[in-house]
């Protein structure tokens, strides 16, 4: 069975317009994330799913320069994005991640991998964000490709359209779900960049741990906020976008 991480990445943010090629130590966020996950074990292969508009072509050049395998889909139908990536790669396990994520734990995302695969005859998707427990930008999902088939070809709604599993998530009737839980509850806690804010904390979180310890893990993020409880403030009150 292969498994793929699928990253979807654009440079049209509305609140944070370039925000994944955006820099920290002379390094993007997407080269954070995607060297980070490379290190998760679960992981057979990294794609990067950007779109056709010439804006995204920055994101085509990196993976070119990093050598990172990608697809070019839609902008607005992220889920037939997702589908033809699939497909085209030849993927039965897709690794849903978004690359605004750059502290992304390879523990993390092999926890809910694992867990995938040994319960796949029983579930299609299981994530850690059905029920948040862990820090916003932990977020991994996987799910069969049978199961992104068939929202592929179901979903109609735009909402469904443009967040890959909504659909699935929406309809428990129709797909096994599962949930994957932290051991305390750190939902609080915002280490996604959607906003400048974001970017902010973000670039203190890197800048205090990337040089010492390059491997660092969420729960070595959650020791430095910690002991820098000031700095959870800076974007403390930005709210997440709706679906």
């Amino acid at each position: 069975m292969k498994v793929a991480a699928i990253i979807q990445a654009r440079m049209n943010s509305t609140r944070l317009p370039g925000k994944v090629l955006k820099k920290i130590l002379g390094k993007t966020l997407l080269e954070y994330q995607i060297e980070r996950i490379k290190r998760a074990k679960s992981i057979d292969q990294i794609i990067i799913a950007t779109t056709t508009k010439e804006s995204d072509n920055p994101i085509v050049e990196l993976c070119q320069q990093l050598e990172i395998p990608f697809y070019r889909g839609s902008e607005e139908d992220v889920l037939r994005r997702y589908y033809e990536t699939a497909l085209t790669f030849h993927i039965d396990a897709v690794v849903r991640l978004t690359s605004d994520c750059p502290l992304i734990d390879p523990y993390v995302i092999d926890k809910i991998v694992y867990y995938f695969l040994e319960n796949q005859s029983h579930i299609d998707y299981v994530s850690n964000t059905l029920t948040r427990t862990y820090p916003r930008g932990m977020d991994t999902e996987v799910m069969s490709l049978e199961a992104l088939k068939m929202a592929n070809a179901h979903a109609v709604e735009p909402a469904d359209r443009e967040h890959v599993t909504a659909y699935l998530y929406r309809h428990p009737e129709q797909f096994r779900l599962a949930s994957i839980h932290y051991q305390t509850n750190e939902s609080q806690h915002r280490w996604t960049v959607d906003t400048p804010e974001d970017f902010q904390l973000i670039q203190k979180v890197i800048t205090e741990l990337y040089l010492t310890a390059p491997h660092f893990t969420f729960e070595d993020v959650l020791k430095v906020l910690k002991n820098h409880p000031e700095w959870s403030e800076i974007n403390a009150h930005i709210e997440q976008k709706k679906i």
